[in-house]
């Protein structure tokens, strides 16, 4: 089995490379965090505003889903105002598909549960003709009724088997601009499905445990989904669902990649659990500096320990510390002590350094 390089620790399946607009997917390519808005489509101006927020959150990819004609109408106008590729989610409707791809979609995710194979026809031709990337999106809630029956329900066997009979009927109409999604609720049903068909195919995977939930849930069942598949080197793009605001969904899916050392985006950010010992207070000061780097996309690690006694040795490969006592703190580098730092003078110490840190990296 081809691979490439994750990290020290994780080989990653070398699947085929494909491009969404100007976003490599696949190959030797990173793997890359989709969302999607949940704006009525229809609004393009609040559609376009989440998109940006996304997008300054460290979205790459993005998805639009369109319920009807004025919703596939509005594709041109919000292409127009984003920078990053566009993706057309299709339910039922097929000429939706191809209004979208006409309008200029970079790519479009349509659920062959609900679309019927002789409607796949000319989506296919339309789009081989714009070098559309096409996402299968086989999703448990919409499987085809002759496997649900055949296997007596959404199993991880009726998720693959759905995929190889789409992917079959791609290939046989000269099509290979594909993703793959084999999405469950269920985490042990999506690990099952994702395993098999990554042994089956070299198309690039897009990994999601949909319908996750609110956002303890949904990092709880995507940690456990998307982080075992990428640890095992399966994996391409990923999107974290979440029930609410999806931008909450970035700072999710860059903390699984971080954790793996698959991609370093973003702060990582290390803080004791505290115990007796503790005379500051970590848990304020950790949310205010969480709050104040959140979107940030240089990789740095900070750690916020609330006692001096093991707090620099615990976090000695940390860039930046910070170790409390009672009204003051040591600030430390790599493990080694800075300069002690009043209580009051904490955050404002702490982002100061910070930015003088990333400063002196651009100059490198």
């Amino acid at each position: 089995m081809a691979t490439v390089e994750h990290s020290s620790f994780i080989r990653r399946k070398k699947t085929k490379q494909i491009h969404l607009g100007g976003v490599a997917i696949g190959g030797d390519a990173p793997v890359i965090v989709q969302s999607m808005t949940n704006t009525d489509t229809r609004n393009v101006e609040a559609t376009v505003r989440q998109i940006k927020a996304l997008e300054k959150a460290g979205c790459e990819i993005v998805r639009i889903a369109l319920p009807d004609d004025k919703a596939a109408a509005s594709v041109s106008a919000i292409k127009k105002r984003i920078r990053i590729p566009l993706i057309a989610d299709i339910h039922f409707h097929d000429r939706l598909a191809l209004e979208a791809i006409r309008q200029g979609v970079d790519g479009i995710r349509i659920n062959p549960g609900n679309i019927a194979p002789g409607k796949m026809g000319a989506i296919i031709r339309l789009a081989r003709e714009r070098r559309v990337v096409i996402r299968i999106g086989i999703n448990s809630g919409s499987l085809q009724k002759d496997l649900l029956k055949k296997y007596g329900g959404a199993t991880p066997e009726a998720l693959v088997e759905s995929a190889v009979r789409n992917l079959e009927l791609f290939e046989d109409r000269g099509f290979d601009l594909i993703k793959l999604s084999l999405k469950s609720s269920d985490v042990p049903a999506t690990i099952e499905a994702y395993r098999a068909i990554a042994a089956r195919t070299d198309y690039p995977l897009h990994l999601g445990v949909t319908e996750a939930g609110s956002l303890i849930g949904a990092a709880i069942k995507s940690s456990l989904g998307i982080g075992t598949l990428l640890y095992e080197g399966i994996g391409d793009t990923l999107r974290v669902s979440v029930t609410g605001d999806p931008v909450s969904e970035m700072g999710l899916a860059y903390g699984i990649l971080r954790a793996l050392g698959i991609r370093r985006v973003g702060v990582d950010i290390v803080s004791c659990p505290t115990c007796g010992r503790c005379e500051i207070d970590l848990p304020s000061l950790t949310r205010r500096i969480e709050k104040a780097l959140a979107g940030r996309k240089d990789y740095l690690k900070v750690a916020l320990m609330g006692c001096v006694v093991n707090g620099p040795g615990e976090a000695a490969d940390a860039d930046i510390g910070l170790a409390g006592g009672k009204g003051q703190g040591l600030l430390f580098k790599k493990g080694k002590a800075y300069k002690k730092v009043r209580e009051k003078d904490f955050v404002n110490i702490l982002l100061e350094e910070i930015d003088t840190i990333i400063e002196e990296r651009k100059k490198d």
